[in-house]
């Protein structure tokens, strides 16, 4: 069984072989924050971060990730990027909104005041249905405001 650090707390999953992350996720340790909407990679609604690099986990099997660290939107409820999306008002139905988040924070834990083109960049692979991306890049612009 492998073992992993969700939020912090260590978990030793108990999954059938081929669970993905975001399965173990939701199913089994009941963060749902965690969404899946194509459940083929191509969406980014279920990213989180593996060991600080954004992972589609709807693709991401959960024994290849024996001993790693895995970051949920749940574990960033106290970033300050989560009140940045607020105030932008940088979603509406909010489904993509916590794959947004957990990217976004990923790019600014790599650079804290990115450009335009670096925020574009590092959001492309998350795809807002609503197409609030303006608001998205304002939320990642302003975010220590």
């Amino acid at each position: 069984m492998p073992k992993v650090r969700v939020n912090r707390h260590a978990y030793e999953v108990h999954a059938a072989v081929g669970a993905t992350l975001a399965d173990v996720l939701r199913d089994e340790l009941s963060l749902t924050g965690t969404k899946v909407a194509c459940g083929e990679g191509h969406c980014g609604a279920c990213t989180v971060l593996v060991d600080g690099i954004p992972t589609l986990s709807c693709i991401t099997l959960v024994h290849a990730l024996d001993g790693a660290n895995v970051t949920t939107i749940e574990g960033l409820r106290d970033h300050p990027m989560v009140p940045a999306f607020v105030r932008a008002d940088a979603l509406q139905c909010g489904f993509c909104t916590p794959g947004q988040i957990v990217s976004a924070v990923a790019l600014v834990d790599q650079t804290p005041k990115p450009s335009t083109e670096q925020i574009r960049h590092a959001m492309a692979g998350n795809i807002c249905r609503c197409g609030a991306y303006p608001k998205i890049e304002e939320a990642i612009r302003t975010w220590r405001d």
